[in-house]
């Protein structure tokens, strides 16, 4: 199980702190999911996850704020005392006195915002299915070659270094060198970001550690990217039979999700950093409706159906 700080929630989001003597750093988040309280409210406390993020709108104000002084005390006296990690206020509804004395007795930070409720829950679960999703570290070079997310693997020492080099001199963007950290962000999505320790640093043997960033600019560097295309570097083996068509795609998986694969081999003379524009291209036009292998059948068919008559 991943988590993170209920204080960085509260930083990306730019949420009020109404329970100052809370540290928000002590706080973890755990759940991806997050919960609007209207039931428990209303006393159904039954599947009640209390470690999810508590929201509260403008409908469970305003059920709260028909009830009499004492029973609402005594609504959200119940709901803080389950010890949810926090509980945030929409539509910038003031938090009162006594609701702030029953945070700060229960340990539970009241936070709150000015947003509309609907839109910073949708924010706060997609923030939370990102910092929270499944994820795993391997070896290889991440760059965002024409908005595709390419993924360079291969032994070490083969060359992945140096052709992520080369296509950043070509104006395309490094996101991470040596250590690829992706997470699953849903079925569909992978992302890839670097260790804050090596973010914007590439090794390259005989000459060491060079700062993309500072020697490139801040237009060579992007922090996180969408996986869409893998290329694996291996050595080229003489008798081996390799893809000269492409007529089926190859994947990799990484945490249950397939990623399109395509084997390189590599020697003398080959030029890495435009094979992998060309395959990044090309994976966009598959992705555009637009195959070239089925645009080569195509055209020999035509070819042969003209020659025999028919």
């Amino acid at each position: 199980m991943y988590t993170t700080k209920l204080s960085s929630l509260a930083t990306k989001m730019k949420l009020e702190n109404c329970t100052p003597t809370i540290d928000l750093d002590e706080i973890v988040l755990s759940h991806m999911e997050v919960n609007r309280p209207a039931l428990q409210l209303a006393g159904f406390y039954s599947y009640f996850d209390k470690d999810r993020v508590q929201i509260i709108g403008n409908v469970e104000n305003a059920y709260m704020q028909q009830l009499g002084d004492e029973e609402r005390i005594q609504v959200i006296r119940k709901l803080i005392s389950f010890i949810p990690p926090c509980i945030i206020f929409c539509q910038g509804i003031q938090v009162s006195d006594e609701i702030r004395a029953i945070g700060e007795e229960f340990g539970v930070p009241l936070l709150r915002t000015a947003k509309s409720t609907c839109n910073f829950e949708s924010e706060v679960t997609r923030w939370l299915n990102v910092e929270l999703a499944p994820r795993i570290t391997i070896h290889g070079v991440l760059v965002d070659v024409y908005g595709e997310g390419v993924l360079i693997m291969g032994e070490s020492g083969i060359g992945k270094s140096e052709a992520a080099l080369e296509l950043i001199k070509r104006g395309h963007r490094l996101v991470a060198d040596d250590a690829v950290e992706i997470k699953k962000v849903s079925d569909d999505t992978l992302v890839g970001s670097a260790p804050d320790v090596t973010r914007h640093f590439i090794e390259l043997r005989g000459i060491g550690i060079i700062d993309v960033k500072m020697l490139f600019g801040v237009e060579s560097v992007k922090n996180t990217q969408a996986i869409d295309l893998v290329i694996c570097l291996e050595d080229w083996v003489k008798d081996k039979e390799y893809d000269r068509l492409g007529l089926e795609e190859q994947y990799t998986e990484f945490l249950g999700n397939k990623v399109v694969c395509h084997n390189i081999p590599i020697r003398p003379g080959r030029n890495l950093a435009v094979i992998c524009e060309s395959a990044a291209v090309n994976f966009r036009q598959k992705k555009m409706g637009y195959n070239a292998v089925q645009e080569l059948y195509n055209r020999v068919t035509n070819n042969i159906n003209k020659k025999i008559g028919l």
